[in-house]
């Protein structure tokens, strides 16, 4: 039986090269793992020890990579015993990695308009796929942002402009949304401003887009349904509790509809990125 990822997850004892704390409890760390920044792509995670003594590990979105340096950062919110001992980290100390590991998105060439959908601690992979996309030689890719957050964004946002300086940098178009009044933010969900951005544009136009989205699973659904919606493809990265997190213990299955016949899939290893209409049908009454 063919296993992709066999031989592609690294087990590395990571230094901490930074560790910042932004409002909300929210913290992002970079690790010098260069094995694991050569093999990531924008999806992938990596399963973390967060400290001594605590056995279970925690899946974490990859933020960002240089394979050239050799770093990956990972955007975290402190939630639980286990990544409160991972939020003490500091410079110098080493974190126990496995990674990267999963089915990242995959970015189609024929369709270059990328609407990248993300919520909370659901944007990290967007930003690590807008950077990609940026950089990308050959496709001439269109990436523009969507993200939503109910805590403050724990990059620098561009208030006059509502977007974030480092989509500025890359030159992505961004709009930002929240619920609780943030500065530079709409008000409402992400899903309407994306839903919106869409509807003003033509057939032609949408038939050059692909929606990548990851976050909560209330916005995973109302993505979909925009997707649906204007016939648009989606692929979308899922969030799930996990034990081993590499295929092991089947704790992270989900139903999907794969050619007509219900299939469970491994989020860590199958996904966590599948292809939008097909684990769409874990939402459909009477399929899952």
């Amino acid at each position: 039986m063919n296993k992709p990822h066999r031989g592609t997850i690294h087990a590395i004892d990571a230094e901490v090269l930074e560790h910042r704390v932004f409002p909300g409890r929210q913290f992002i760390v970079r690790l010098r793992a260069p094995e694991c920044a050569r093999a990531a792509s924008a999806g992938m995670f990596v399963h973390v020890q967060c400290g001594p003594g605590i056995p279970m590990r925690r899946p974490l979105s990859i933020l960002r990579v240089s394979p050239a340096e050799g770093w990956v950062e990972l955007l975290y919110k402190v939630i639980g015993s286990g990544l409160l001992a991972l939020s003490r980290a500091e410079p110098g100390n080493t974190v126990s990695l496995l990674g990267p590991i999963g089915q990242g998105f995959r970015p189609d060439p024929a369709r270059p308009v990328a609407i990248l959908v993300g919520g909370g601690v659901g944007i990290p992979p967007l930003m690590f796929l807008a950077e990609v996309l940026a950089h990308s030689p050959g496709v001439r890719w269109e990436p523009n942002a969507f993200f939503g957050s109910e805590l403050p964004f724990p990059f620098t946002v561009n208030v006059a402009g509502g977007t974030l300086t480092q989509l500025d940098d890359w030159k992505v178009p961004a709009q930002l949304a929240s619920n609780a009044g943030l500065a530079g933010c709409r008000p409402g969900f992400v899903t309407d401003l994306a839903r919106t951005w869409i509807a003003a544009r033509s057939t032609t136009e949408r038939a050059r887009m692909t929606i990548y989205a990851c976050g909560p699973t209330p916005m995973l659904k109302a993505t979909q349904k925009v997707a649906d919606e204007f016939s648009i493809p989606s692929q979308l990265c899922l969030e799930e509790f996990m034990a081993c997190g590499v295929g092991g213990c089947a704790g992270c299955v989900v139903p999907v509809r794969i050619d007509g016949q219900r299939q469970m899939k491994r989020v860590c290893v199958d996904g966590p990125v599948f292809d939008g209409t097909a684990i769409a049908a874990q939402w459909q009454p009477g399929i899952s």
